[in-house]
């Protein structure tokens, strides 16, 4: 596998994890210690948002 396909790779997983976190902290997805937790309602925004810019990343460097 190339570098950037990894980074891609890499980022998608974050975006999902990202979003998944997101949804635990603010109380949508039950079932796990995070859920209702600010803490992950805030950091999970913030991990997406990395893993978007590995995305877009991948894809601005694509076009060089």
């Amino acid at each position: 596998m190339s570098r950037s396909a990894v980074l891609t790779a890499v980022g998608v997983v974050l975006v999902l994890l990202g979003v998944l976190f997101t949804l635990q902290g603010v109380g949508v997805v039950g079932g796990s210690p995070m859920t209702g937790s600010s803490f992950w309602a805030t950091a999970g925004p913030i991990i997406a948002l990395v893993g978007l810019y590995l995305v877009v990343l991948r894809k601005v460097g694509r076009r060089r």
